[in-house]
């Protein structure tokens, strides 16, 4: 198995588990913040867009599609506190901004030969991501480490465990 298709599978697991925890919950489920002090989920999804953006652009510029002007504005720490939906997309609007990103980083894996995966991340990521495989790979764990957050807001609004 050479490296990209190893870290696809990451990549589609993470996918596979968050779509599933977001895919009954309304605009106004996304509103719900999971405890006291934590980012409602709308926020939540906005950030891991935006992240993602970020990070594969500043490996590979180019790459990314542009994100909707102001987004990465409106997903931003300043935000993070407002309850106000009109402040976020809907969520029609950020699943699409997803699809749009995701697309791209996965069409930019499958053309890296294997080498190009210990290529050194840009300086700004590498206390996280010190490698280009490893700024791949947290694009997967990065949305299962926000998903255990949507499991909570799920049980709170009285759906069942899905897994």
């Amino acid at each position: 198995m050479q490296a990209a298709e190893g870290i696809k599978i990451s990549l589609d697991t993470g996918e596979f588990v968050s779509l599933a925890y977001l895919g009954d919950l309304s605009d106004a489920d996304l509103m719900q913040r999971p405890a006291s002090g934590c980012n409602h989920l709308n926020w939540q999804i906005g950030h891991l867009i935006s992240s993602e953006h970020q990070m594969i652009e500043s490996c590979f510029p180019g790459t990314m599609p542009e994100l909707p002007q102001g987004f990465t504005e409106k997903y931003g720490k300043q935000t993070a506190g407002s309850d106000n939906p009109s402040d976020f997309h809907n969520k029609e609007e950020l699943m699409g901004v997803y699809r749009a990103q995701r697309t791209a980083t996965l069409n930019k894996l499958a053309s890296l030969p294997n080498e190009a995966f210990d290529a050194a991340a840009p300086e700004q990521m590498r206390s996280y991501a010190p490698t280009v495989g490893a700024v791949f790979s947290m694009q997967g764990s990065h949305w299962l480490m926000h998903a255990g957050q949507w499991a909570v807001v799920r049980r709170q609004l009285g759906r069942a465990p899905l897994f």
